[in-house]
């Protein structure tokens, strides 16, 4: 469907259903803007507790995909400077594009 621009295992089909995704999206609800409403010091508390808790989790080797995203997603929303928000959000979706990518493999492998 697209040309190969992808070096990561999995990323190219990651992008792909993100852009489908997407055209269903804009299809439904048109073009969207929204304020961002992130940056309050109850977000940046909540990031402190699941960072914490993710750390936590890693340490007693029970540490999961989950643990993984929220941590990332509270650590976006703790943000109210748009460039440190952009890239918050990058590491929310590199880290869907990973747990996505390892799903499929364990699928694959079943």
């Amino acid at each position: 469907m697209y040309p190969t621009l992808f070096s990561t295992p999995g990323v190219k089909d990651f992008a792909e259903a993100i852009d489908a995704e997407r055209q269903r999206q804009l299809a439904k609800f048109g073009d969207q803007e929204h304020p961002d409403g992130t940056g309050g010091l109850t977000q940046s508390i909540e990031a402190d507790k699941a960072r914490e808790g993710c750390q936590a989790a890693f340490a007693r080797g029970e540490g999961t995909w989950m643990h993984v995203l929220i941590e990332e997603v509270f650590e976006a929303f703790a943000e109210d400077d748009p460039a440190k928000l952009r890239a918050e959000l990058l590491q929310v979706a590199a880290v869907c594009a990973a747990w996505i990518y390892d799903i499929d493999r364990r699928h694959d492998n079943a």
